[in-house]
């Protein structure tokens, strides 16, 4: 008797102190939410709710576009960005050939090794390499960027809430902040080296706009570049890159829950049929 007393009161601790700390958290939420608004927190942009092909349970790659994008991060994004968790040899799941991948490799600077002299030097890509960093090392990074350290985009709409539509967007909100924005919040203007984007969440960000105008990457498929265009095609891309198993894990799931519904099914007849003899004591 004394056991099941010392069990039930543990139970019962563990379920206060967890009670506890959710209504904890729940009041440091609340309060950190009322202090931002009274102190007068300038309000972002929630991201747009746009369209794309590997939205819904049904969702699948849309090839093309994400070799546009591919298009637009090489031509424009990797001047500053790096993609340092995505090898070449991945592009061949976007549609590219064997051999195209070697030949995109090639084309591209990485890191190496001197045979000779066993120093650091430079060689052509390879199909097994990664995507190269634009810069040497960080201190060179924030001195080509007004001390801001671009960061990696490999996990990038990963890392952000509703990433997709968070990069789209970005893009996409290059502007002037208006009037009565400036009015209401004085510290929204953007300073020196600054640009103003009402989907970042603090308006302004270092980052100049990057894609500025029609045609600024030739797409091969012939699709017109605009600014808009340019930025969900870059940002379904960076999608695969956070994700490349997306597609694949919702057309493995299907099979899963069919599975599991008929297991479901099974077991709940097999009960049935062995609990049928026994009727139940009045």
């Amino acid at each position: 008797m004394t056991k099941l007393l010392s069990v039930r009161l543990v139970a019962i601790l563990v379920g206060l102190g967890f009670t506890v700390a959710v209504l904890w958290g729940f009041l440091v939420g609340a309060y950190n939410a009322a202090t931002e608004e009274a102190a007068g927190h300038v309000p972002y942009e929630h991201p747009k709710e746009l369209s794309w092909s590997f939205d819904g349970p049904f969702g699948k790659w849309d090839k093309a576009q994400l070799q546009r994008g591919l298009k637009v991060y090489d031509e424009v994004c990797s001047a500053c960005h790096s993609l340092k968790f995505v090898a070449f040899r991945d592009l061949e799941q976007i549609g590219y050939s064997e051999a195209m991948v070697k030949a995109y490799a090639a084309a591209k600077t990485v890191p190496g090794i001197d045979p000779n002299t066993g120093e650091a030097s430079t060689r052509p890509g390879l199909p097994t390499d990664y995507f190269p960093s634009p810069y040497p090392n960080n201190v060179a990074a924030a001195a080509a960027n007004n001390n801001a350290i671009p960061p990696d985009l490999s996990l990038m709409t990963k890392a952000r809430g509703d990433g997709t539509n968070y990069v789209a967007s970005l893009l996409m909100g290059y502007q002037e902040p208006s009037a009565e924005l400036l009015e209401e919040h004085p510290e929204a203007a953007p300073g020196p080296g600054l640009y103003h984007n009402p989907y970042f969440p603090n308006l302004n960000l270092a980052m100049a706009p990057p894609l500025t105008s029609t045609g600024q990457v030739t797409y091969d498929d012939g699709t017109e570049a605009t600014v808009e265009q340019m930025s969900k095609d870059v940002a379904a891309f960076l999608t695969w890159t956070a994700e490349p198993t997306l597609v694949k894990r919702k057309q493995t799931g299907w099979p899963v829950l069919i599975f599991l519904l008929f297991a479901t099914v099974l077991a709940y007849m097999s009960k049935k049929q062995i609990w049928s003899a026994v009727k139940p004591k009045k």
